[in-house]
Formats: C-alpha cells, sequence, structure tokens
C-alpha cells in the first residue's frame, strides 16, 4: 500500500515574510513618488538625493519600528490570552473540556464521539492549551512570530525598495534622471507584482498591473504636485 503524499504549507503566520514583501512595495512607491515630487518642484542632482537618502532613511527606520511594536503588542495580547486558558485548564479542566465537546458538536460530531475527543485532548495540558488557542484563539502558541526578525525584515526591505528609484540620482540628474527613475519604479513594481503572484498562486497580469498601477499613480500625481508647488514657489 502506497503511502499518502505530504504536502507541506509554508509558514504564512509569521510576520517576518509580510514586512518583507510589504516593505519592498512600501519603499518602492514611497520614495520614487518622493523624488519624483521632488523631481518636479527642481531637478538639482543634490537637492534630489538628499531628500531620497533622507526619505529612504526615515521610512526604513519608521517601517522597522511599526513592525517591531505592532507585532509585539499583538504577541503580548495572544500571551495574556493564553495564560488565561492556562490557569483555567488547570483550575477547572471540567468546563474546558465540555467548552471543546460543545464545538466539535457544532462542527458535526455526535456528543459522545465529541465528549470522548475533548477528554483525551484534555488529558495532556500542553496540548490541551493548543487545542484551545487554535480553536478559540485562531493562533498557533508555538508560533506567535517575531518582533525583531520583522523589524530587521522590514527595515532592509524598505531600504532595498526605497533604493531603486535613487540609483539614477547618484550620479546624474535632470530629465533623464527623472525619466530613468520612473522606469525603474514601474519595473521593479512589476517585480514585486511577479513575486507576489507566484507566492500567492494568483493571476500575474492581474497582480503585476494592480502593482504597476498603483505605483504609477503615485508617480504622476507626486510629480505634477511637485511641478505646480514648483511652478508657485518660483
Amino acid at each position: 500500500m502506497e503511502k499518502p503524499e505530504v504536502h507541506r504549507h509554508r509558514d504564512v503566520q509569521g510576520g517576518a515574510a509580510r514586512a518583507a514583501v510589504f516593505g519592498v512595495s512600501d519603499g518602492l512607491v514611497s520614495n520614487v513618488a518622493l523624488i519624483l515630487g521632488i523631481a518636479g518642484a527642481s531637478t538639482d542632482p543634490a537637492f534630489v538625493r538628499v531628500a531620497g537618502v533622507s526619505g529612504l532613511l526615515a521610512g526604513a527606520v519608521s517601517m522597522a519600528a511599526g513592525e517591531y511594536i505592532s507585532l509585539k503588542a499583538q504577541a503580548e495580547l495572544v500571551e495574556r490570552e493564553l495564560a488565561i486558558e492556562r490557569a483555567s485548564i488547570a483550575e477547572d479542566p471540567e468546563l474546558e473540556t465540555a467548552e471543546l465537546t460543545a464545538l466539535y458538536v457544532e462542527r458535526g460530531l455526535d456528543i459522545e464521539h465529541a465528549e470522548r475527543v475533548a477528554r483525551e485532548l484534555m488529558s495532556d495540558p500542553e496540548v490541551a492549551l493548543e487545542v484551545h488557542a487554535r480553536e478559540e484563539l485562531g493562533v498557533d502558541p508555538h508560533n506567535l512570530g517575531s518582533p525583531t526578525q520583522a523589524a530587521i525584515s522590514s527595515f532592509l526591505a524598505f531600504a532595498l525598495g526605497a533604493f531603486v528609484p535613487l540609483v539614477p540620482w547618484l550620479g546624474g540628474g535632470g530629465t533623464t534622471a527623472v525619466w530613468a527613475s520612473a522606469i525603474l519604479g514601474v519595473v521593479a513594481a512589476a517585480v514585486v507584482g511577479g513575486l507576489l503572484a507566484r507566492l500567492t498562486e494568483r493571476s500575474i497580469v492581474r497582480t503585476v498591473a494592480r502593482q504597476v498601477f498603483v505605483a504609477a499613480g503615485a508617480c504622476s500625481a507626486t510629480y505634477l504636485i511637485g511641478g505646480l508647488l514648483g511652478g508657485s514657489v518660483t
């Protein structure tokens, strides 16, 4: 008898992957919009470079801090609920057994079978805690995500995305650099969209088009606004 094929799932609950994907996309869109907005007002390469580097550093630090605080707060909230659940399992196991029994009955088991399963799971406090956490809180107590890892991933990813539109201004300027930043931004947005499509197994065309549309819209809007502000200042 052949063994059934085992399929494995990627870790989609931890915060690092989400922070990295969001960081690249956000860094790219925000900094290309900032650079083109500044370039719309002034194509002085030194001025644009300062603005681009400042946007990169400020955005990367802000993203990292935000990811760390949000994931840390989420983990602390879950840990508090787990502590309450752990205490309840120790102090009133019958009540917790009844909760599991009722839950499995709602899912289609007959009451005798549901109670037997619940009591078997409740025989081990750690297993019981994990089951209650998954069923009642919808979380895996062994995989709450690392705030530090998410913060580092977010910082590096944002910096990478934000650096792309800055490249043409490191050794050039003027209209050529403006167009180069815009083109690099669109190409990078398409690459991010393609990677997201592969990870999520969704339509490559739709995902790429969405990413490019968002990037192009932000670039166009900020460049036009920068041009208007630049004209009004002069």
